[in-house]
């Protein structure tokens, strides 16, 4: 426990309940507002609004003038960083991001590092941490290292990360190399995030279900670790979400082995069992399926009755599982507020 906080989603990071569990959403911020069609409509494509500090704040306060969520996030890509390290990245339409030269036929020495592409980001930041209500938590992200590198040896998003989990078993060297070079431009980037103005990090490691124990405790336990080391010895009051997606009963050992200040879990989590497995107190974040949101009725009143039975006596942000979907109706938004605010 520690200081309360004005603002309810920071305080219960820093390990207080509160009554009613503060609500934001990841990819809140996105393709299910109108008004984000609209102004992406109007700019071009993804990265383009990304790298635009006057689009990409508008698109971070968006859902806040809708909703009134507890925290807003930062909108922007995790893969910012490898274009910070000297990758070319653009998004194919319909099918996601690309980046080249990919690692698995080129080497990260050949690179030219390129961080001014980061300073388009931390002046978004600058501008929505100065828009902000002041009961709102701003939180800013980056990707843990082992979800960046599958996607910098591969140059795209995959099912079962085959070529990042080859090289790392055949080039353990090289790929810690990478790894090692991750971590050290993720902790100067949310250091610049604190710097200008967000109150916590989420660390998104979308691809941690794909490895084997062992592997996990090398890619992802210990390079998140450092991250969290590093960056609390820089800012002491560093505040740290740790979200390893697909971790299962391995969610412990990262909850223990990265000192993360909160937990993120996601939809496949029995949120019951995390409340026994879990350390007494530590902040969760969830878990709510993405589809039973869709869904709506009484499909989301039971799922969300389910999840506020569970952490009724631990710190708890009440969130989804992973990504709002494109399709999600506004009107199910406004009902899962109501029923977790029980207004």
């Amino acid at each position: 426990m520690s200081a309360q906080s004005p603002k309810k989603l920071l305080n219960v990071l820093r390990g207080n309940q509160e009554a009613i569990p503060p609500v934001w959403l990841m990819r809140q911020a996105g393709r299910y507002l109108p008004e984000y069609r609209a102004l992406r409509a109007e700019k071009g494509g993804f990265l383009a609004l990304a790298y635009d500090s006057d689009a990409a704040c508008e698109i971070t306060l968006q859902p806040i003038r809708r909703f009134g969520f507890d925290g807003a996030i930062l909108f922007s890509d995790i893969l910012v960083i490898p274009h910070a390290m000297g990758q070319d990245l653009w998004f194919e339409t319909g099918e996601g991001p690309r980046l080249a030269p990919r690692l698995a036929e080129s080497r990260l020495e050949d690179f030219v590092p390129a961080p001014q592409r980061l300073a388009p980001v931390i002046d978004t930041v600058r501008k929505v941490s100065a828009g902000l209500p002041p009961e709102t938590t701003f939180l800013g992200f980056a990707g843990s290292p082992w979800t960046v590198a599958t996607y910098m040896v591969h140059g795209q998003g995959s099912k079962d990360q085959a070529e990042a989990r080859r090289m790392a078993h055949a080039e353990p060297e090289r790929f810690g190399a990478l790894i090692d070079a991750i971590i050290s431009a993720t902790v100067d980037y949310l250091g610049d995030q604190i710097d200008a103005g967000v109150d916590a990090v989420q660390l998104f490691d979308s691809w941690a279900g794909s490895l084997s124990p062992a592997q996990f405790e090398k890619w992802v336990i210990a390079p998140n670790a450092e991250i969290v080391r590093r960056l609390k010895a820089r800012k002491p009051n560093a505040v740290i979400i740790g979200f390893p997606k697909g971790a299962g009963g391995k969610l412990a050992a990262y909850a223990e082995g990265t000192g993360v200040d909160a937990l993120g879990l996601d939809e496949t989590v029995d949120p019951h069992w995390a409340n026994r497995e879990l350390r007494k107190g530590l902040p969760v974040q969830g878990n709510l399926d993405p589809l039973a949101l869709i869904a709506g009725g009484d499909v989301l009143k039971d799922a969300v009755k389910n999840i506020l039975s569970a952490f009724e006596d631990r710190p708890h942000i009440f969130n989804l599982g992973h990504g709002i979907l494109p399709d999600t109706p506004i009107e199910n938004v406004e009902m899962l507020l109501n029923l977790v605010r029980k207004a």
